[in-house]
């Protein structure tokens, strides 16, 4: 089992890897070069850097998950694509992707942008919070604990 973090922007890298050394698991944070970083990080920790572009981190991410991993995404459109290939596919606040509500994800995803073509205003995103954070890493562990069972 790895745990794999689309890592453009986002904020549970930290707390994944600080989980992920619980457990004695490795971590692959996926991230466009843009982002690369002199941060040092643990050794169980693999960076994989892609190229510009749009969607190239998640092309990678589809290529290389397997069934017993773990993704951490912010992305809709990547959790659908995975959603079939990986074990769990986790939102950075703790919302478990499934079958079940990606569709309806992607509809409001679909929505808005609609909305925004259209010069209509939307809500963005709430800020993440402490409360968002620990609620990530406890369901994040309840999964790991379950997985390995």
């Amino acid at each position: 089992m790895h745990l794999i973090i689309d890592g453009d922007g986002s904020p549970v890298k930290d707390v994944t890897i600080t989980v992920a050394e619980e457990y004695s698991l490795p971590v692959v944070i996926v991230t466009s070069i843009d982002h690369y970083s002199k941060k040092e990080y643990p050794a169980f920790v693999e960076f994989i850097y892609v190229d510009r572009g749009a969607d190239s981190a998640d092309f990678k991410i589809v290529s290389v998950i397997q069934p017993e991993d773990i993704l951490i995404t912010q992305d809709y459109g990547l959790a659908s694509l995975t959603l079939a290939k990986a074990a769990h596919v986790l939102h950075q606040t703790g919302m478990e992707y499934t079958q079940m509500n990606i569709d309806s994800l992607l509809t409001q995803r679909f929505i808005g942008s609609k909305m925004r073509q259209a010069k209509q205003r939307t809500k963005g995103p709430k800020p993440f919070t402490n409360e968002d954070r620990t609620h990530f890493k406890d369901v994040l562990e309840s999964l790991i604990q379950q997985s390995l069972m």
